[in-house]
């Protein structure tokens, strides 16, 4: 089975060498900076396992980052931490801690401002591009759950049009339970421990796609590996179901179509030769906001000074054809809206409006601070991947309670983002003890329709007051 430390060294470094800046070193000096930067990551993350539960390895891995300034360290680790902090929810610091800049190049097209070009709801422009094709591939970058959000939204559309497979480069073929089941636990795969990841399988599984499992289980990576995801395609969708519609979730260049890829062809440049199927694909990872600015690509920022997009779009010409950045690369390039951050989350985990905001009080928590609070569907499991988690802690910079309280931040507040629908809500603390428990439903609304056990706010604080708390007033200031 592989986790993603285990392809760290071979896809992580190049990125890594290509961009960063190398300071006083000389290019040998850097990559053994790396290397060395890359083993002691490895051990990290390998005793961070070893403690129990999410919020405790998360922390662990946390404050082995804020303990060492060391540049390659911080650079290779930070990507190890941008995971654990977006299967938390914490997905503001997992794009900090984790960017690949997006800068100009010479395999650019030109500006689709520059004429000819009409901006698109990506959902509706998509969805028509996909009609009539076996295949449509998306990428993602795999620390920021915004690049699921448009692919999760599109699932019903595509579905409609009769794509019946769905394929994930996380899910593990040793979970052979996962759509009976109808949802991800921690055994399915290891992106799908992120919220919406699972929420992408869970969505899959219940529109009726036959579920996929692609990733190579040989040893090596680079070409091998590109060649035996395709070869898995190709062979458990098309050669068993030669009539079926394929959707592919997958990371970064995986799904390029042309030009050398970690020394060899992609995932998508195998599977066009193998199956004879050209299929949709959908750059989803280089037209986003990047943590600095400074980062993003200049396309980037003309889009959104210019047309402010509140949703996800791409841009067509008068024939219907799309824009894309990389046009011997990709067939479409996806515009990103700039982040809008609430209460420390940004609301495009509403997922444009499948989910609603749900109001946390930290009362939850006991005082037993940080914690972690869960929302699992009520008709799932206790191993169900939830639906959506978050930290609470007063105040995240201090280490000890009594720093927080003095600080005269003790009351914190959260939100979960939940679709329409019955949950179990939990709270842990980092030994994983399960402080409190409670219920909630939500209705077609958006409004809280009925609540179990735990504690109602009598305050909320910040500026988020959720649908359904009419009878919570704001916090007066220091309560």
């Amino acid at each position: 089975m592989r986790t993603p430390a285990t392809l760290a060294l071979a896809i992580l470094l190049p990125c890594l060498a290509h961009g960063a800046e190398q300071e006083t070193l000389s290019p040998y000096q850097w990559a053994q900076a790396q290397k060395a930067a890359f083993e002691k990551s490895e051990k990290v993350y390998t005793d961070a396992l070893k403690r129990t539960g999410l919020l405790s390895q998360y922390r662990a891995m946390r404050d082995a980052y804020r303990s060492d300034n060391n540049r390659a360290f911080r650079i290779v680790f930070g990507q190890y931490l941008s995971w654990y902090q977006s299967f938390v929810g914490d997905y503001v610091g997992a794009h900090d801690s984790y960017s690949i800049r997006q800068l100009p190049a010479s395999d650019d097209a030109p500006s689709p401002l520059k004429g000819g070009y009409t901006a698109r709801p990506a959902i509706e422009a998509v969805a028509a591009l996909a009609r009539g094709r076996k295949a449509v591939f998306f990428n993602e970058a795999h620390n920021v759950p915004l690049t699921r959000t448009l692919t999760v939204e599109l699932l019903q559309k595509l579905r409609e049009d009769g794509y019946d497979t769905f394929a994930a480069e996380t899910i593990y073929a040793s979970d052979p339970d996962l759509q009976q089941r109808g949802y991800p636990t921690e055994k399915s795969g290891f992106y799908t421990m992120e919220p919406i990841c699972a929420e992408m399988v869970r969505t899959a599984i219940k529109l009726g796609y036959r579920i996929v499992a692609y990733e190579s289980e040989k040893e090596g990576n680079g070409d091998v590996r590109e060649y035996d995801q395709a070869k898995n395609l190709y062979e458990r969708v098309f050669k068993a179901h030669p009539d079926a519609r394929l959707v592919v979730n997958a990371g970064y260049a995986h799904i390029q179509e042309n030009g050398k890829y970690l020394g060899g062809r992609s995932m998508a440049q195998h599977f066009r030769k193998l199956s004879g199927i050209d299929p949709l694909t959908v750059e989803q990872t280089m037209l986003i906001e990047h943590p600095p600015g400074t980062e993003n690509h200049p396309y980037y920022h003309a889009v959104v000074d210019t047309l402010h997009p509140k949703t996800p779009i791409v841009f067509e010409n008068a024939k219907g054809e799309p824009w894309t950045l990389k046009p011997k690369a990709y067939d479409v390039s996806v515009f990103f809206p700039v982040d809008e951050i609430r209460d420390d989350r940004p609301t495009w985990a509403d997922l444009d409006g499948l989910r609603f905001p749900y109001f946390v009080n930290g009362s939850v928590c006991q005082n037993q601070f940080p914690c972690l609070v869960e929302a699992r569907y009520a008709d799932e499991g206790e191993g169900a991947i939830p639906a959506d988690r978050l930290v609470l802690d007063p105040v995240k910079g201090a280490e000890r309670l009594q720093d927080r309280l003095s600080l005269g931040q003790a009351v914190v507040h959260g939100i979960l983002y939940l679709r329409p629908g019955s949950y179990r809500l939990t709270a842990s603390d980092d030994s994983n003890r399960q402080i409190s428990k409670g219920s909630v439903t939500i209705g077609a609304d958006g409004k809280v329709v009925r609540r179990g056990s735990e504690t109602r706010p009598s305050c909320y604080t910040g500026m988020t007051q959720p649908r359904g708390e009419a009878a919570a007033e704001p916090c007066e200031q220091g309560a």
